[in-house]
């Protein structure tokens, strides 16, 4: 396998890369990642204009990338630059919308905004358990029940919400005005919203959704991957430069060997965490993409929890300011293991599958 980004793909981390850092800088993060609406509109604007969006879905649906490669190199410098932007949601949405066959360019354009409704208070994981019913009423269908932690929910024009259908679950889009959406900040920074539905009018939008939702989910769970190992190799250069500038007893505390074992350590988990991404990124959409997706999940979880916890450490107290930035960055690792199944749940399922 060919590690190497194609020179379409290294143009786009360039740019995305270079716009955060110049248009995104941590002081101005902080600034909108804490208070509503949570991110920046006009930022939001300026990236829908990059052409970020089309990155993330294929060809057949009017993008111009859409694999696993393609996500992880716009996760990765999200991560790096620890943007608290709704992406997860526009990508999540969009692969939903291609395996619906279903035309999305006023996603692309960011012309309408969009959020993914799947996890509920008692299913916050697991497909099977989701509890939101859908009813045929006249020539349409209403939703009732409630989603949780809608990633993105809190400026959606539209929310598709996984529910009950005729035996399984089907897709459905809910005009998030016509819904009870409930907004707030996330530990993190960025937002999410409580979407409750209550015969609320719904647009089927594919009957038999269950793998289509699978593949969001997958999907998803790269991008989330790709972004901690983004903000793992920021956290570890800043920490490096840290260790290079601090002096104790007149020499730099990086000049003691146990610090120096500890670095490696950490440069070593990163780059565990960097393969899996990879090879996870490299199965999306196939047969094994759900398992590598989990394998990928609970590494990361466990590494992200491992550089945070060092980062600190090795810092001391001023890595728990809000001033400097590793403490935003450690809070982020810390918090990610908690979207989209955590360390235990992606545990349990790489072990179900190697049962069966």
């Amino acid at each position: 396998m060919d590690f190497n980004l194609t020179e379409d793909r290294q143009m786009l981390a360039d740019t995305l890369g270079r716009f955060l850092s110049e248009q995104y800088p941590i002081e101005h993060r902080n600034k909108v990642a804490y208070e509503a609406p949570f991110h920046d509109p006009a930022l939001w604007d300026q990236m829908v204009e990059l052409g970020v969006f089309y990155a993330l879905a294929p060809e057949s649906a009017g993008g111009m990338g859409g694999a696993g490669f393609d996500i992880s190199v716009v996760f990765e410098a999200l991560g790096q630059g620890l943007c608290p932007e709704p992406v997860l949601a526009a990508l999540m949405a969009s692969r939903l919308l291609t395996s619906a066959g279903v035309e999305q360019d006023d996603l692309l354009t960011g012309a309408r905004r969009y959020a993914v409704g799947i996890s509920e208070i008692d299913a916050p994981y697991e497909l099977d358990h989701i509890a939101t019913a859908a009813t045929a009423e006249g020539d349409g269908y209403t939703l009732s029940g409630r989603k949780s932690t809608v990633y993105g929910g809190h400026i959606a024009d539209v929310i598709l919400v996984a529910a009950r259908h005729g035996g399984g679950l089907g897709l459905f889009a809910v005009e998030a005005h016509a819904a009870n959406v409930t907004s707030y900040g996330m530990m993190d920074g960025g937002g999410a919203a409580e979407v409750m539905l209550d015969n609320t009018p719904a647009k089927l939008v594919l009957a038999e959704a269950e793998v289509a939702l699978q593949d969001a989910l997958n999907a998803g769970i790269v991008a989330l991957c790709a972004e901690a190992v983004g903000a793992m190799e920021v956290t570890h250069a800043i920490t490096v430069e840290y260790l290079k500038q601090r002096k104790q007893f007149g020499v730099p505390i990086g000049k003691f060997q146990v610090l120096q074992h500890r670095a490696v350590d950490m440069l070593t988990e990163i780059e565990q965490a960097r393969s899996i991404t990879i090879k996870a990124a490299s199965e999306l959409g196939g047969p094994e993409a759900s398992r590598t997706a989990s394998m990928a999940k609970n590494l990361i979880g466990r590494v992200a929890r491992l550089v945070a916890e060092e980062a600190i450490q090795m810092h001391g107290g001023i890595a728990m300011t809000w001033e400097y930035s590793v403490s935003h960055y450690a809070k982020r690792l810390v918090m990610l293991d908690a979207q989209l199944g955590d360390t235990d749940y992606h545990l349990s399922r790489v072990m179900a599958g190697y049962a069966a």
